[in-house]
Order: C-alpha cells, then sequence, then structure tokens
C-alpha cells in the first residue's frame, strides 16, 4: 500500500481558537485572540513608560539650549520618539508572537529600493509644487544663506533628521496603530481615522491652518495607499522624508507653519494664501491636493493591487 504524500502545512487552513466564554472572556477577546482595542491599549502604555522614562534621561543630557527648534534638540527629539514607538511595537511583537516586520518596517527592506524611490518621489513632489507656485508669482528663491562647506553640512544635518522624522511620523501612525485597528475595524477605515488625527496633529504646529493640515490628512491617506499597494511603510518614510528635506532644505520655506534655520537661500512666498499657502507653506498651496492627486494616481499604476493584506517584503 502506497503511503499517502505529506500535507504541506502551509495549506492547511489556520487553526481557530474556540469561541470566547463568558461576558468577560467576549469583552477582552474574539475569534483572533485579544480584540485590537486592548491591543492598542497595551501599546499605548508601553509608548507612554518608555516615554517617560526616556523623556526624563533625554531631558538629564540633551536639554534645549536654544528653545525647542534648536536642530540638535530636535535631532534627538525624533530620534528619541522613534525609538519609543517603535521599541513598544517590539515588545508587542513578543506578545503577539509576530515578527515585527509585519507592523511595516521589515528589516530585511530597510533603506533599500521602496525607500530611496520614495526619495526621489517627495522630491519631485515639492520640486513640482514649488515650480506650480513660482510660475504664478508665489515664490521667490533669493539669495543664498548659507556658503562653503556649510550648505553640505546643513544639508546632511536635515537629510539625515527628517529620515528620523519620516521613521517616527509615519510609524506611529501606519505601523502597528494602522496595523492592529486595521485587524478590528478594516484598512482603509483605520487610515482614514489615522489620517485624520495625523492632520489634527499638525494643527499644533505654529503657523499651520485648517488647509495644511487638510493637505496632512490627505497625504497620510496617499501613504496608507504604498502601505497597501508595497506592503510595507519604506516607500512612505522615504518620500516623507525627501519631501520635508525640500520645503526646509533647498527650497526654504515653512514647513507645516515651522521655519527651521539652516536653509539653503533667503527664500520667500508672496500672493495669495490659495497660491502660496500663507503661513502654512507650500502644503497650504491649492496646487499640493493637485501634486498629490497625480502622485496617488502614479502609485496606483505604479504598485497595482494584488493582496488583500499587506505583508512585509
Amino acid at each position: 500500500m502506497d503511503a499517502e504524500p505529506l500535507t504541506d502545512p502551509s495549506s492547511l487552513p489556520p487553526l481557530t481558537p474556540p469561541p470566547p466564554v463568558g461576558i468577560a472572556s467576549t469583552i477582552f477577546l474574539n475569534e483572533k485572540g485579544l480584540r485590537a482595542g486592548w491591543r492598542l491599549l497595551i501599546y499605548a502604555v508601553f509608548v507612554a513608560a518608555i516615554g517617560f522614562g526616556g523623556g526624563m534621561v533625554l531631558q538629564h543630557f540633551a536639554p534645549p539650549s536654544r528653545g525647542v527648534f534648536s536642530p540638535g534638540y530636535l535631532f534627538a527629539g525624533e530620534v528619541f520618539n522613534f525609538v519609543v514607538v517603535f521599541g513598544a511595537a517590539l515588545i508587542m511583537s513578543l506578545i503577539e508572537r509576530r515578527p515585527a516586520g509585519v507592523y511595516g518596517l521589515p528589516a530585511s527592506s530597510a533603506f533599500g529600493k521602496l525607500f530611496w524611490r520614495g526619495f526621489l518621489i517627495g522630491l519631485i513632489e515639492i520640486s513640482a509644487l514649488m515650480a506650480l507656485i513660482a510660475v504664478f508669482g508665489g515664490y521667490s528663491f533669493g539669495s543664498l544663506a548659507l556658503h562653503g562647506s556649510a550648505i553640505l553640512r546643513w544639508a546632511i544635518v536635515w537629510a539625515i533628521f527628517f529620515v528620523f522624522v519620516g521613521l517616527f511620523e509615519e510609524f506611529l501612525f501606519r505601523g502597528y496603530t494602522q496595523f492592529t485597528l486595521a485587524d478590528g475595524i478594516g484598512f482603509w477605515p483605520a487610515a482614514i481615522l489615522l489620517s485624520i488625527l495625523f492632520g489634527a496633529i499638525h494643527l499644533g504646529n505654529l503657523g499651520e491652518g485648517w488647509v495644511g493640515a487638510a493637505a496632512v490628512v490627505m497625504i497620510g491617506l496617499v501613504f496608507a495607499l504604498t502601505l497597501r499597494r508595497t506592503g510595507n511603510l519604506w516607500l512612505a518614510v522615504g518620500w516623507h522624508a525627501s519631501f520635508d528635506f525640500g520645503e526646509t532644505f533647498l527650497y526654504s520655506v515653512p514647513n507645516s507653519g515651522i521655519v527651521f534655520d539652516g536653509h539653503l537661500s533667503n527664500a520667500s512666498l508672496h500672493g495669495a494664501k490659495w497660491l502660496a499657502g500663507g503661513t502654512v507653506g507650500p502644503e497650504g498651496s491649492v496646487f499640493s491636493f493637485l501634486t498629490m492627486a497625480i502622485l496617488a494616481l502614479v502609485v496606483h499604476l505604479l504598485y497595482p493591487a494584488k493582496n488583500s493584506n499587506p505583508t512585509p517584503t
């Protein structure tokens, strides 16, 4: 009698846990295990605990010397912020028995081709946006504000700084939170909710406005689309970093209402608010929505839908 061939374990349906029994189990558990809302709460507790403890250390060793907008202090803060949200996710990955890469930043793809494609897309977007504003008379590059080696030094500082901004903000809003919330309410409802929160938080920036916040919501949805289509956040991280780098350094304009030191030129935005964005900067321009819509279509064409759920690559 011939032996039956072995069945590939990956082809078998996943084991379904027994349904919750009792009121307490129903509140905390579903057929997948601990409910998404409770996992998010546990994650938030870890973020708060790591942030509080680490923040005290950061304040001791790197106190602000020139105010909160000192580049050195901001740099330390962004690195720390990313460590906090990613470190809490690493703990959750151990609790949930999942590889940390499923939350959006797989190490195997770190700073690979998706990141650099995103970096190029971000530079194209901010350059196209500034060109449109300039054509209609809303932007002037001005004279150089930096000279010699200072140009390279500040370019490196801002490039590295905004990579950490991209890592922190993308993982905070589209990393563990997106993965877990989507498990509870679905991918796009979670993306919409988190993108609205993303925009609302930007309203706290000095000079930010409702139009700029709306643009942040829209770019959050575009970044969510890149996560959906590529399977991870590396394209969005590169895109986010280079757009901010272009605003702050290359074109020397306000970034979500904030003007930083160390910009390349004495640039100015002028004209109607709908054109130049006012105190918000280019993100408040009507052309910002146009460039984002075009690039969303580009992402749709370059990365067609394949799987119903994003997976790390």
